[in-house]
């Protein structure tokens, strides 16, 4: 069970996650969760590249170690990384200090302010200490890539049916969405860019505009 679009209550609920980031210009923010790996992050990058688009791609500390070519492939094409904990650790399930060295494991990798907690899942106390160093980067439209249940053209319409200015959507560079993401990816990016939508990269400086224009 998941919600494509994260309802306005719960956003309501963490007000000190990021969950869209609206302004004045028409864009939206691609993200990529659980990379990477060499069957399918160079693959995403190629794509995005062929729209001019930049994404931020949520890494997991171990494939960094077992793929660090295919890492700096990420970073050489412009695009922003954040933590995803080492081992795509569920807060739910993680005791709090466990889960605090596992993510700093991936910090020792990954140079990043962006956190984004594995299956969106954290316990407050977690979330608390976690603020206090990291942009916590949530999302409000689920692709569904990972969910082998539907077809390929209902994750398309998930997004395109949710996504609006300001969107942060979250796909997977990752075995399991690997043939969802093939077909997604391409028309996501086609009708998007055809709407007048610019894909960008979360950043430290959009975070900021952010702040500024919801004041």
């Amino acid at each position: 069970m998941y919600l494509v679009k994260t309802p306005q209550f719960i956003q309501n609920l963490f007000p000190n996650f990021v969950w869209s980031i609206p302004g004045d210009e028409k864009r939206v923010f691609l993200t990529f969760d659980d990379g990477p790996i060499p069957e399918v992050t160079p693959w995403v990058l190629e794509t995005l590249d062929a729209y001019r688009a930049k994404a931020t791609f949520f890494c997991v500390g171990d494939n960094v170690r077992k793929h660090p070519d295919v890492f700096e492939s990420v970073l050489e094409k412009g695009h922003q990384v954040g933590n995803h904990t080492y081992n795509h650790l569920n807060g739910w399930s993680s005791e709090n200090i466990p889960y605090f060295h596992n993510i700093r494991h991936c910090a020792n990798m990954i140079h990043t302010d962006l956190f984004r907690p594995p299956y969106g899942r954290m316990k407050p106390k977690q979330a608390q200490f976690l603020q206090r160093h990291y942009n916590i980067v949530m999302w409000d439209v689920l692709s569904g890539d990972f969910d082998a249940n539907i077809s390929p053209e209902q994750c398309l319409q998930n997004v395109l049916n949710n996504v609006k200015n300001g969107s942060i959507i979250v796909f997977h560079d990752s075995i399991k969405a690997g043939e969802k993401l093939r077909f997604v990816l391409p028309e996501v990016l086609k009708q998007l860019q055809s709407e007048g939508y610019a894909f960008e990269s979360i950043t430290e400086e959009v975070l900021s505009s952010t702040r500024q224009y919801l004041r």
